[in-house]
């Protein structure tokens, strides 16, 4: 079990991977929502150590990640990738600190919890390897969704389509789509009617051009021809919302958007509810807003998970099918990890 003391109310903060795309949001919503530490140490490859970053006002000169020492920290928000994550959070975790880690290192084992703020909160309240892990991106954006539609109604079968932005792939995302879309430039419409291959960019990180496209061979395919963002959906459905055995069915497709994480889902359930019902709970909900056509656009720059479209799916006796979006820097990746350090100092985890 958990044996470390509770946090202090005012805790010693660490980000590693803080010149990445994670690490500048978060500083960003823990300034804006007035996190209270105490004190912030930044951490980053031997490359990008010695640089400097302004928090409040304030130049916080970068770390490096492999040689330093994080006695004295509380808290650590980790977003520099698995490999990374498996040698240096059990250290910091033994170190004293509670790591909160974006990556996919730590978030299918079983003394690990994989946390949703609004959904399973209560997890935090054991933490055996002093590791919390923060769910899949686009896992994120239906969690605060399907929680409330689980308790009025059972989930028994999830069928999910992604749309997934492109700096969901970090900041590379961001620079293959903009150099792609200035490649191809005002002549984008010439792609209506079938164009030469001089005009088409080249295929980059992906399988195929992304740039006015849609790429639905997600990185590698890992099981049963399904890819690991696929199989990440799955599984970490089935942990955050506690059914093990709720089969669930995933294409994840990346599309030539730079923000916003959207999903289409038909959910199948155990009991009948109607839309309206569904609505209403859904208005109710912490983390949401309903919307009556929710968009990327609609979700930049903003914290809530946006949902609409909520209507009946007649192919099943109990279906509900819906479209959710979310920022997925924010409330994918840094919001939720800044709201999980939010609940374990709240009076209720503390003491």
């Amino acid at each position: 079990m958990n044996t470390r003391c509770p946090l202090p109310a005012q805790p010693a903060v660490g980000i590693v991977g803080a010149t990445g795309l994670f690490g500048a949001m978060m500083l960003r919503l823990l300034e804006e929502r007035q996190f209270p530490l105490s004190a912030l140490r930044l951490f980053a490859s031997a490359r990008s150590a010695g640089t400097a970053l302004s928090f409040k006002g304030e130049s916080i000169v970068v770390e490096d990640v492999t040689s330093a020492d994080y006695a004295g920290l509380d808290i650590v928000f980790f977003s520099a990738g698995g490999s990374t994550s498996k040698a240096l959070a059990p250290r910091v975790a033994a170190a004293g600190a509670v790591v909160i880690d974006n990556s996919s290192a730590w978030r299918s084992d079983p003394e690990v919890p994989l946390v949703v703020a609004e959904v399973n909160p209560d997890a935090l309240r054991l933490i055996p390897k002093g590791i919390v892990a923060n769910p899949n991106c686009t896992t994120m954006a239906a969690m605060p969704v399907l929680k409330p539609l689980h308790e009025a109604a059972g989930l028994k079968r999830l069928v999910a389509s992604t749309y997934q932005a492109v700096s969901g792939a970090g900041v590379q995302g961001i620079d293959v789509l903009s150099r792609q879309l200035a490649h191809v430039g005002d002549r984008a419409g010439e792609l209506a009617y079938g164009a030469d291959e001089a005009l088409l960019p080249a295929a980059e990180k992906w399988g195929v051009p992304m740039a006015h496209n849609v790429v639905p061979l997600n990185y590698e395919l890992v099981e049963d021809d399904y890819t690991e963002e696929e199989i990440k959906l799955r599984d970490e459905t089935r942990k955050v919302l506690g059914l093990p055995d709720l089969p669930v069915s995933g294409t994840c497709v990346r599309v030539p958007v730079f923000t916003g994480h959207s999903l289409s889902i038909n959910a199948e359930l155990e009991r009948p509810i109607s839309a309206r019902k569904a609505l209403a709970l859904l208005k109710n909900a912490p983390g949401i807003v309903v919307s009556e056509v929710p968009n990327p656009l609609e979700a930049a720059g903003r914290d809530p998970v946006y949902v609409g479209r909520v209507r009946a799916d007649p192919t099943v006796e109990h279906g509900l099918a819906l479209f959710v979006v979310d920022d997925n820097l924010r409330k994918g990746a840094a919001l939720n990890a800044v709201q999980i350090g939010e609940v374990s100092l709240s009076r209720e985890f503390a003491s």
